[in-house]
C-alpha cells in the first residue's frame, strides 16, 4: 500500500511551508528515514525523511512551492503496485487542481500584483490554501495565451535561497542554468554562476543608493513572530546575578571524567530543566486565552544561522546525562548550522535559553517563543568584585535575565523560578548529587 508523503507544521501557527527542494527524483527508490526533501518553514529550513521505503512517485509540488501543513505532497508505493485512480492521474505532474474555497485568500506581494493587472484573485485558482505570486504569473500567461497579448514571462523555479542569493547578487535566476529537479535554479548553481562572471570595481558615483539586503524566509518569518510576541505578549524582566564559581569547578570535573567538551549551555540545560520540573508554571503554553501545562521538559536552544534565528529542541532534557545533553547540543548546533535540520528537531519546545556570554555579552533581555511563556537570557561568567563573608572579594559571576509572559506567570512564580534556579548554579552538585 503507498505510504503518503504529508508536509509536516513544525509550530502551532504554521499554516504553509515551503518546498526547497526534493532530494530524491521521481522513480528513484527511497528507503525509510533517507532524506527525502528539503523545506522551508517559518523555523528553519530542514529536511523531511521518507516516511517508508519504496519508490517515490505522484510529486505534486516543485521547487518554491507553498504548500499547506497537512498535504499530500507524494506518495511511496512499493515496487510494481499500481496508484490508486486518482493519482495515477497525476503521476508524474504538479497537480494545480486544489479546489477553491468560497473565499480566496491571497498573500499580499500576490494581491498587489493581481490589482495592478485588474484582475479579481477570486477568479485564480491556487495551488496552496491562498493565492501566491506564481498562481497570479501563471492565470497571467494562461490569459494572455486566449487573447494573444504579451504578459509576464515564465517563472524560473528556484529555491527561496537561490532567488536570495541571486537577488544579492544581481543576477537574474532565469539566466542561470538549473541542475535540480525540473531544471530548477539550487543555490549552488547562483554561486557557481557567480564564480564565472569577472570580478569588475564598482562605478564611483556622487551620491549611490543604499544598498537592499534581501532577507531570507526564516529572517522574515522569524520578524514576524518576534513582533507578533512582543506586541501581544506582555512581557516582564527579572534579573539575578549568581556565583558561578561551583560551576565552573563541576564542569572542569566533567571535562576531565569525560574527555569530551562540556559547555556551560550543556549544564544550563540539565539544571534549567531540573528547576522547571518544580516549576510548572513556567513550562507551559499560552495559545487561544488558554494555558496547557506541559508533562515532558523539552528545552530550546536559539542559535543564529545564515539565514535567520533558529531553535533546536533537546527533548525530554530532564531525563538525560550531561553526556547526552552534550551529544545532543552538538549535533543540532552541526545540522542547523548545515542547514540540515530535521522537522523532530524544532517540534515541542517547552522552554528556551538563548546564551550570548561567548560573544561576551554581560547582559540581555530577549523575547519570548510564542507559545512559550519564558525564555531565560545568559550573560558571560567575568569576574567581579562583590561581598565575601563580610569583605571585598573578587568572584567568577554570571546575570541572568527570565522574561515572563503576565498573561501566564506572575512576577512572584517568576521570581520563585529563577531564585531556585540561582540556587542550583551556585550548588548543582545538591541538585544532582
Amino acid at each position: 500500500m503507498a505510504t503518503n508523503v504529508i508536509m509536516p507544521a513544525l509550530g502551532m501557527a504554521q499554516d504553509t511551508a515551503i518546498l526547497v527542494q526534493w532530494l530524491k527524483r521521481e522513480g528513484d527508490t527511497v528507503a525509510k528515514g533517507e532524506p527525502l526533501a528539503e523545506i522551508q518553514t517559518d523555523k528553519a529550513t530542514v529536511e523531511i525523511e521518507a516516511p517508508g521505503t519504496g519508490v517515490l512517485a505522484n510529486v505534486t509540488a516543485g521547487p518554491g512551492a507553498e504548500v499547506p501543513v497537512g498535504q499530500t505532497i507524494a506518495l511511496i508505493r512499493a515496487p510494481n503496485e499500481a496508484l490508486p485512480q486518482a493519482a495515477a492521474k497525476s503521476d508524474g505532474a504538479f497537480s494545480r487542481e486544489t479546489p477553491r474555497p468560497a473565499r480566496v485568500a491571497a498573500s499580499p506581494l500576490a494581491a498587489r500584483i493581481a490589482a495592478e493587472h485588474n484582475v479579481d484573485v477570486g477568479a485564480i485558482t491556487p495551488a496552496g490554501k491562498r493565492v501566491s505570486k506564481a498562481d497570479v504569473q501563471t492565470y497571467l500567461q494562461q490569459q494572455g495565451a486566449r487573447n494573444g497579448l504579451v504578459t509576464l514571462p515564465r517563472l524560473t523555479p528556484a529555491s527561496p535561497k537561490a532567488r536570495r542569493l541571486a537577488a544579492e547578487q544581481g543576477a537574474d535566476v532565469a539566466s542561470i542554468r538549473g541542475t535540480g529537479p525540473g531544471g530548477a535554479v539550487l543555490a549552488g548553481d547562483v554561486q557557481a554562476a557567480a564564480a564565472l562572471l569577472p570580478i569588475v570595481p564598482p562605478a564611483a558615483t556622487a551620491a549611490s543608493p543604499p544598498d537592499e539586503l534581501a532577507m531570507s524566509h526564516v529572517w522574515r518569518i522569524m520578524a514576524e513572530r518576534t513582533t507578533q510576541s512582543w506586541t501581544s505578549a506582555p512581557h516582564f524582566f527579572l534579573m539575578r546575578e549568581v556565583n558561578a564559581s561551583r560551576l565552573q569547578t563541576w564542569r572542569e570535573q566533567l571535562q576531565k571524567r569525560s574527555g569530551g567538551n562540556i559547555t556551560y549551555t550543556d549544564l544550563l540545560v540539565k539544571l534549567v530543566a531540573a528547576t522547571l520540573r518544580d516549576h510548572p508554571r513556567l513550562n507551559a503554553w499560552w495559545s487561544a486565552d488558554k494555558l496547557t501545562l506541559n508533562n515532558e521538559v523539552n528545552v530550546g536552544l536559539a542559535a543564529a544561522t545564515e539565514d535567520g534565528l533558529v531553535v533546536p529542541v533537546i527533548h525530554h532534557a530532564d531525563t538525560l546525562k550531561i553526556s547526552e545533553i552534550a551529544e545532543r547540543r552538538q549535533e543540532l548546533v552541526a545540522r542547523a548550522q548545515a542547514g540540515k535540520l530535521r522537522p523532530d528537531d524544532l517540534r515541542g519546545g517547552t522552554f528556551t535559553i538563548s546564551n550570548l556570554g561567548m560573544y561576551g555579552m554581560d547582559a540581555f533581555t530577549a523575547i519570548i517563543n510564542a507559545p512559550q511563556v519564558a525564555i531565560l537570557a545568559v550573560g558571560r561568567i567575568a569576574e567581579r568584585v562583590v561581598p565575601v563573608h563580610g569583605q571585598p572579594g573578587v568572584q567568577p559571576m554570571m546575570l541572568l535575565s527570565l522574561s515572563c509572559d503576565h498573561r501566564a506567570v506572575d512576577g512572584a512564580r517568576g521570581a520563585q523560578f529563577l531564585a531556585a534556579l540561582a540556587d542550583v548554579l551556585e550548588e548543582p552538585l545538591g541538585l544532582l548529587g
